[in-house]
């Protein structure tokens, strides 16, 4: 057991965390909203579930983030956040299509 412990603290020793960035942010909340849509696995789980209700709170929390760093952010973060939100509107937008067939 004590060997066990010891083990998985090595393990975290050398396991990386991303980068602390407003993009890496912005990739953790459009990561959610990926697997809310169904379109990836969840990170935690490795299970692929659909939430759509769930996918539509976060997209809506970081079209309130856009507005609130507007003026704010860098040319490559801008651009990378807009094109994310925008991906994430058309996914979600595609889904809810589909689903009203």
């Amino acid at each position: 057991m004590f060997k066990k412990k010891n083990k998985e603290k090595e393990n975290n020793k050398h396991q990386q965390l991303p980068e602390v960035s407003f993009s890496s942010l912005i990739l953790m909340l459009a990561t959610g909203v990926y697997a809310n849509l169904g379109l990836v696995p969840d990170p935690l789980t490795k299970k692929t579930n659909k939430n759509l209700t769930l996918a539509q709170n976060t997209i809506e929390l970081l079209d309130i983030l856009k507005k609130k760093t507007k003026g704010n952010l860098t040319k490559e973060e801008e651009g990378f956040f807009m094109n994310i939100v925008s991906d994430l509107k058309m996914k979600f937008v595609e889904l809810k299509k589909k689903e009203g067939k």
